[in-house]
């Protein structure tokens, strides 16, 4: 089962809004196949592991156990039920890490093997496997994307001159890793301070991979047509209290009323089927998402060989727990998970 989520992470970036599966076929202790779901509407991992038997084995697969780091599919979707192949192979036993909560699979794939007479075995490693499609998971069981806030800060906790004259915080292989970041989620956020004193392109120029959709937060469209954001190179949606419209890859999406913002914005978000979203900034945005509880993980960038005498303070992180520290020389990423409150 730890090869399987091994092998589902090689389809990181590529398969969302689907989630990360691996599948891995044993006989006897002979690995026979191996697959994982490589991209959004192509085989799943059931597909590719079975695929992948050379033909000397073939003839082993019906006595073989297959091992799945998600429940099956039973359903017709982008492409057919992998229960249906399950079956058709006569695979005698398999193996699930944990159920897929999606409304049209959710124990159905479970039971369709066990009406035909296989052995399942489920429960595998389940907090791994939660863990490997956090993403996933907390879209169809929450129903809103998850949510990563990041921020750099000074040793002194500023994240900007009080000017927003520009000062740049982290180093180079720690805005390499960022730009790995914004590849595995779905989005991108920022607000309208930052998309004004920044002018951002919010892509992943650093590291191969998707470009995020960006999102931005400009109440009242201040942001100049000439800004980066809204050159429409990448497909971004601006949150606004005015406008209603597409205009090529850029959308206008009127929150209405001057409360609730960040709530109305995440229940778009889900609508739009986007599962995932990276909080960039500023300050103040990033406040609303920790002061709404409303978000999942952060990541704190601290320059450690830096301070400057005045400048804009960082968010206050609440209901945070450390689960993780990295450094990359002079920067030290602290990484925090959410508590939940009941």
């Amino acid at each position: 089962m730890r090869r399987c989520f091994e092998l589902a992470k090689l389809g990181e970036g590529n398969v969302a809004p689907n989630p990360m599966v691996g599948a891995v076929l044993v006989f006897n202790e002979l690995v026979i196949g191996e697959g994982y779901h490589r991209a959004y509407g192509q085989a799943h991992a059931e597909v590719n592991c079975i695929n992948s038997v050379a033909k000397e084995h073939v003839h082993l697969i019906d006595q073989s156990i297959l091992y799945v780091s998600l429940e099956p599919c039973s359903h017709f979707g982008k492409t057919p039920p992998c229960t249906d192949l399950i079956l058709e192979k006569k695979i005698p036993k398999v193996v699930i890490a944990c159920r897929d909560p999606f409304l049209q699979v959710n124990g159905n794939g479970i039971q369709q093997l066990k009406a035909a007479g296989i052995e399942v075995i489920t429960p595998l490693l389940e907090k791994e496997a939660l863990e490997l499609n956090k993403r996933f998971f907390t879209f169809h069981t929450q129903h809103r994307p998850y949510i990563i806030l990041k921020w750099a800060q000074t040793a002194n906790e500023m994240i900007a001159r009080s000017d927003y004259s520009r000062l740049l915080i982290s180093n180079e292989k720690t805005n390499r890793q960022v730009h790995k970041w914004r590849t595995e989620e779905a989005a991108i956020l920022v607000g309208t301070t930052t998309a004004l004193q920044d002018n951002p392109s919010l892509t992943n120029r650093l590291w191969k991979g998707n470009n995020p959709i960006r999102l931005v937060i400009d109440k009242d469209l201040k942001i100049p047509a000439a800004h980066q954001l809204l050159d429409g190179k990448v497909k971004t949606i601006v949150f606004n209290g005015i406008r209603q419209e597409n205009v090529g890859s850029l959308l206008y999406h009127r929150i209405s009323g001057k409360e609730n913002w960040v709530e109305q914005m995440i229940e778009a978000l889900y609508e739009m089927n986007i599962q995932s979203v990276l909080v960039e900034g500023g300050a103040s945005l990033l406040q609303s998402f920790i002061d709404a509880n409303c978000w999942d993980e952060a990541r704190v960038i601290t320059n450690t060989a830096m301070e400057i005498p005045a400048g804009l303070k960082a968010p206050l992180l609440s209901n945070a727990e450390k689960w993780s520290t990295q450094i990359i020389e002079q920067d030290t990423i602290q990484y925090y998970h959410r508590i939940s409150v009941v």
